[in-house]
């Protein structure tokens, strides 16, 4: 009975024991390290390309569409000014860079040439511009602004008021034909009761224009020519360097605020030189290789940046 009774105490004493000391599981295991949050994606960039002027110096643009897509660079938007206009919008329709550079290779100056008789009628332009309004009609399937595969964006002069458009709506040929209209070339362009003339009076580089249009990261396209190195043939290239030299200013101030320029290097070439074309592709391929270092780094930031401050800087 005593051995029972010593028996019981010990398992209780045991039992008491193991209520004060220390739980298996729980004083002695370490706790969890909360897992590390993955990475944030990417954050996407629209991304805008502003298509400046330049008259046959635009085949450039060509070259840089097509380098930008083989490093699978593909723009979400594209703004245009002048020739950078005719390039957007058969851009903005679906063309790819090699169906771009096809087509520059086929193309007859005479049929975006429409003389205007008699010579010096309205405002002086002898050319009318409907050539070239039905032209790019034909190409992009007479579809209007608004309804490209890409936003697109064309920049003309209001004649009366000196103040900017930008086209977002109606006839894509008519707005290229605006922005296209270098006064004292081409006759003004009526739209709506407005006369519209080179959007490169106002926009040498449509850099804001892409801005408004909800780029938050531009790569911009300057094909304009130093006015110093052009060598001035006849009426039309002196009108063309008129148009340069006054948009220089303008063009410094709004290609800083650009993400990244490209500058086909075409010293030489003028605006009226359209049997140069295949060099200033060539030109507009090579100047976008210069640059793809540096456009992928600055690609990368941007998307690590907070939404809205890459448009804000």
């Amino acid at each position: 009975m005593q051995r029972r009774h010593f028996l019981g105490a010990g398992a209780a004493a045991l039992l008491a024991a193991c209520s004060f000391g220390p739980k298996p599981g729980t004083l002695t295991a370490q706790p969890e390290a909360p897992a590390a949050a993955p990475p944030a994606p990417p954050r996407p960039l629209k991304i805008g390309l502003a298509l400046g002027g330049g008259a046959a110096r635009g085949f450039a643009h060509i070259g840089v569409i097509k380098a930008l897509e083989a490093q699978g660079i593909h723009p979400d938007l594209v703004a245009g000014t002048s020739a950078g206009a005719v390039v957007a919008a058969l851009y903005a329709s679906g063309m790819s860079g090699f169906q771009l550079n096809k087509l520059a290779l086929t193309m007859d100056e005479a049929a975006i040439a429409d003389w205007a008789l008699p010579f010096g009628t309205r405002f002086g332009g002898w050319l009318k511009g409907e050539a070239l309004q039905n032209y790019v009609n034909k190409l992009v399937g007479n579809r209007p602004i608004e309804a490209m595969k890409l936003p697109l964006g064309i920049v003309a002069t209001d004649l009366k008021t000196g103040h900017g458009i930008l086209f977002r709506r109606g006839n894509t040929g008519q707005a290229v034909r605006a922005s296209s209209s270098v006064p004292g070339v081409f006759q003004p362009v009526s739209i709506q009761g407005h006369d519209y003339v080179d959007g490169g009076l106002v926009e040498p580089v449509p850099v804001d224009s892409a801005r408004v249009m909800g780029a938050d990261f531009v790569i911009a396209v300057n094909i304009s020519a130093d006015p110093s190195s052009q060598k001035n043939g006849g009426q039309s290239g002196v009108l063309l360097q008129t148009t340069a030299i006054m948009g220089q200013s303008l063009n410094k101030m709004a290609l800083a605020r650009a993400d990244v320029v490209i500058r086909p290097d075409l010293p030489d070439m003028g605006g009226s030189d359209f049997t140069a074309r295949n060099r200033a592709i060539l030109a507009g391929e090579q100047a976008t290789a210069a640059v793809l270092a540096s456009l992928r780094d600055k690609l990368a930031q941007a998307r690590l940046k907070p939404a809205g401050a890459v448009a804000a800087q």
